[in-house]
């Protein structure tokens, strides 16, 4: 099973690129930069990610991008991220970055984004992984604020394929947004948000309805208002489900108490993501095992996690098919 889950094609969509910075880099780019990290060494950073809660996480986070100031920060971050997706077969990924977090300390957009941008061109040449950005708006931060943001993004549109919501999510419901996400798909971008992480259902609802998100991030409070699980499953609406983090930051006490089979057997669209793998243990692969071992699941229901995070990709129809005709070839050659 082991070998199966590591050598899956298989899509990435929910990975916040500032979340993949592994220690070792962030000293390697503090000594770049000539700063002093709060830490003495890597080991006393790994010891610092027992979090209580989704915000106690987010404190050491912020703190952390503080290392990133060059374009190529941006770039060598991201490249060490595409390179572990390409070890683990994620064919494609679908990569949130947080502008906010960077211009709030003058660095300039235009620097985050180049950055990120190239070491993806570098990928897709090089390792044959494609993918594709994600802009998110910090959701505790003002509507006024994001829409600057949004502003911002637009003479750099055509390396955005939608824009997104993070970060706190408790008290900042996703209505909040519903102007700047208006702006947004009106200048083509698609919608995604996180809700129902630590939020109520009704943040789900809210992102479905007022932003309009074709995708939901986490999104595993639904199960608790069966009319929301039954949209979802009429609609096929993607939830990016992250297990590690869940249990990381106390949406679940145990990877065992997880509630992904939970969604697959209500016919939901759930897909296996790692969102901030050098935080929260481990990337796709290692978020696969995890729940492939602690909640029984088949070779049948790995295959179906993998398809629908093809599905859910941000891809024309001929690419899809492209990837899950390679995922069927995957499968029958294993199967025989």
């Amino acid at each position: 099973m082991k070998a199966f889950i590591q050598q899956i094609p298989k899509a990435e969509l929910h990975i916040h690129i500032e979340g993949s910075l592994e220690p070792e880099l962030m000293f390697e780019l503090a000594e770049r930069n000539g700063l002093r990290l709060p830490f003495r060494s890597v080991e006393q950073v790994h010891k610092a990610y027992k979090f209580s809660d989704l915000q106690s996480f987010l404190d050491i986070y912020y703190q952390s991008v503080r290392v990133l100031i060059s374009e190529h920060d941006f770039y060598d971050m991201t490249w060490a991220y595409l390179k572990t997706a390409h070890s683990q077969n994620i064919r494609h990924s679908e990569i949130f970055f947080d502008p906010q977090a960077h211009t709030n300390r003058g660095i300039a957009f235009e620097t985050v984004i180049t950055g990120i941008h190239r070491a993806m061109l570098d990928a897709q040449q090089q390792l044959g992984i494609s993918s594709k950005l994600i802009m998110c708006f910090l959701r505790h931060l003002s509507v006024e604020a994001a829409m600057t943001t949004l502003r911002q993004a637009l003479p750099f549109k055509d390396r955005i394929v939608a824009v997104g919501l993070d970060s706190s999510e408790v008290g900042h419901p996703p209505e909040k947004f519903t102007k700047v996400f208006d702006r947004a798909r009106e200048e083509g971008f698609f919608t995604v948000a996180h809700a129902g992480e630590e939020g109520p259902p009704e943040y789900i609802w809210q992102a479905l309805d007022l932003l309009k998100a074709s995708r939901i991030d986490h999104g595993v409070r639904c199960v608790e208002d069966p009319k929301l699980v039954a949209r979802l499953a009429a609609d096929q609406t993607p939830l990016t489900v992250c297990p590690l983090s869940n249990v990381k930051t106390r949406v679940f006490p145990t990877i065992e108490q997880h509630n992904l089979k939970q969604l697959l057997d209500h016919d939901l669209c759930a897909t296996v993501n790692s969102d901030d793998p050098a935080y929260f243990g481990g990337y796709v692969t290692e978020n696969y095992l995890a729940v492939q071992e602690a909640l029984k699941l088949g070779r049948g229901d790995i295959y179906r996690l993998a398809k629908n995070s093809f599905q859910a990709a941000f891809l024309s129809q001929p690419e899809k098919q492209k990837l899950l005709d390679e995922l069927e070839e995957y499968k029958t050659c294993y199967d025989q």
